[in-house]
C-alpha cells in the first residue's frame, strides 16, 4: 500500500507551516483508505502499524522499537508530542475559560479591544436618516506576552531503551499536565491583573460595599451580590482554589439531594447561580475569579507543542527539550472580576 513506500527523513519536521503528520498525511492522504480496515487511521498511525510499533496494550512495544531502523527513528519526536499533547488536554481547564484561541506564527501579537462608553451602551432610538451609534475597536497599546513552557526530557537510551512505550507514555503525559497546569497559571493571572494594559479585573471584597457580610466569611448572599457586579455580561463560570471549592460545598443552598447525588455521582458541583464552578489552585487563597467565558479571555498560541526532533532522533533521547508557547489577552476589560473573601 501507498504509505509502505514513503521515505521517512528529518527534514519532514522542518517544512514551513506544516506539522510532521500534515506533511505525512500529504503524502498519504486518509480519505484514500475509506472503507478499508485502516478507514480510522490516520497517516502517522499507519507509519507506526508500518514499522509493528505497538503503542497501547499489555503488548505493547519497547521504546527501543523505534530506532531499529533510520526511518523508523524519525516516528518517536511525533509520537513524544503527541503523547505530551494527550497529558495537556487531560483537565484542562483552559476551554472552559477562553472565548477563543489566536494560532500565529510568530513571538508578537496585538490583541483587539473595544471599552464601549456610556453613551456607545444606552440603548437609544434612531431616527430615520439618523447616524447609528458606534461601537469603536482598537488595537491594544502593549503586545500580549507569550511564554515559553516546557520541560527538559532527560533519560539515556540504556535506561529506557526495554521500557514498554504503554508505561512510557505516562511519563510524557505527566509533563504534559506539567505544562499545561503552568499555561493555566498564565491565564489565571491576566484575568486577575491584566495583560499589561491596565485592564485587571475588577476586585471587591466581602464586607466592603457594594459586597454586604462579613470579611472572611461566604456566604451565599454575598455570592450573589459578587454575582451582579458583572452586569451587562453574565457570570457564567467560576474559578476557586480548594479551600474556595470546600467553602462552597459547605453552603446550605448546595447541600440539597439533587445537588448532592450530582456531585457524587460526576464530581461535578452545581451553582446556585448557574455558573460552572472549577478548581484551580493557581489562584490565590481567599480570592474568587468570576467571569463570562464567551468575552473575557483570548488565548494566542504560537504554533504547536515543539519537541527539539534532532536530538530525539540522532542522540536517542539524553536531553531534549519539549515546550509550548502561549499567552493571554483579555477581550472585554469588565466581563472578569474578583472576590476577596
Amino acid at each position: 500500500m501507498a504509505f509502505d513506500n514513503i521515505h521517512l527523513e528529518k527534514s519532514m519536521y522542518r517544512e514551513a507551516g506544516k506539522s510532521f503528520t500534515q506533511v505525512l498525511e500529504s503524502l498519504d492522504p486518509s480519505e484514500s483508505y475509506r472503507g478499508t480496515a485502516l478507514e480510522n487511521t490516520d497517516a502517522f498511525q499507519r507509519q507506526l502499524s508500518r514499522f509493528g510499533i505497538a503503542c497501547k496494550g499489555a503488548h505493547s512495544s519497547p521504546v527501543e522499537k523505534f530506532f531499529a531502523t533510520f526511518q523508523s527513528s524519525v516516528l518517536f519526536p511525533e509520537y513524544v508530542a503527541r503523547c505530551v499533547r494527550q497529558g495537556m488536554e487531560e483537565s484542562n481547564i483552559l476551554p472552559a475559560i477562553c472565548a477563543t484561541t489566536t494560532v500565529i506564527d510568530a513571538m508578537d501579537y496585538r490583541a483587539v479591544y473595544s471599552v464601549p462608553t456610556e453613551d456607545e451602551k444606552s440603548l437609544v432610538s434612531v431616527g430615520e436618516g439618523a447616524q447609528l451609534p458606534a461601537t469603536t475597536i482598537r488595537t491594544k497599546e502593549n503586545l500580549v506576552p507569550l511564554h515559553k513552557r516546557g520541560r527538559m526530557l532527560v533519560a539515556s537510551y540504556e535506561a529506557i531503551r526495554f521500557q514498554k512505550l504503554d508505561l512510557f507514555s505516562v511519563m510524557l503525559r505527566q509533563i504534559g499536565a506539567q505544562i499545561q497546569k503552568l499555561h493555566v497559571a498564565d491565564a489565571v493571572d491576566v484575568l486577575r491583573n491584566g495583560d499589561g494594559n491596565n485592564n485587571a479585573a475588577p476586585a471587591y471584597a466581602i464586607g466592603t460595599s457594594p459586597i454586604g457580610g462579613t470579611s472572611g466569611t461566604l456566604s451565599y448572599d454575598q455570592l450573589v451580590e459578587f454575582w451582579a457586579q458583572l452586569d451587562p455580561y453574565e457570570m457564567n463560570t467560576m474559578i476557586v482554589p480548594t479551600s474556595g471549592f470546600l467553602s462552597m460545598l459547605k453552603l446550605k443552598e448546595l447541600q440539597n439531594p439533587l445537588t448532592g447525588l450530582n456531585f457524587q455521582g460526576t464530581g461535578k458541583l452545581e451553582n446556585p447561580l448557574g455558573a460552572q464552578l472549577l478548581r484551580c489552585d493557581s489562584v490565590e487563597t481567599g480570592k474568587i475569579l468570576g467571569l463570562d467565558r464567551r468575552y473575557a479571555l483570548e488565548m494566542v498560541q504560537a504554533g504547536d507543542i515543539s519537541v527539539e526532533f534532532d536530538k530525539l532522533i540522532d542522540r536517542q533521547l539524553e536531553r531534549a527539550a519539549i515546550s509550548s508557547i502561549s499567552g493571554f489577552a483579555r477581550i472585554c476589560d469588565n466581563a472578569a472580576a474578583c472576590l476577596t473573601i
